[in-house]
């Protein structure tokens, strides 16, 4: 998948989503050089 630009407001939503999984411990840092790309989608209803 090629890779392609965040806007700010998305990129802001991304963290603040990653922090929260980060704090209720469903996800840990990793410094693996693999990943996986992020693709955010709006809902019909705006979230």
């Amino acid at each position: 998948m090629a890779p392609y630009r965040m806007s700010a407001a998305e990129l802001e939503k991304l963290k603040e989503w990653l922090e929260e999984l980060l704090e209720k411990k469903f996800v840990r840092p990793n410094v693996s050089p693999w990943g996986a790309p992020v693709l955010l989608v709006k809902k019909k209803d705006g979230s």
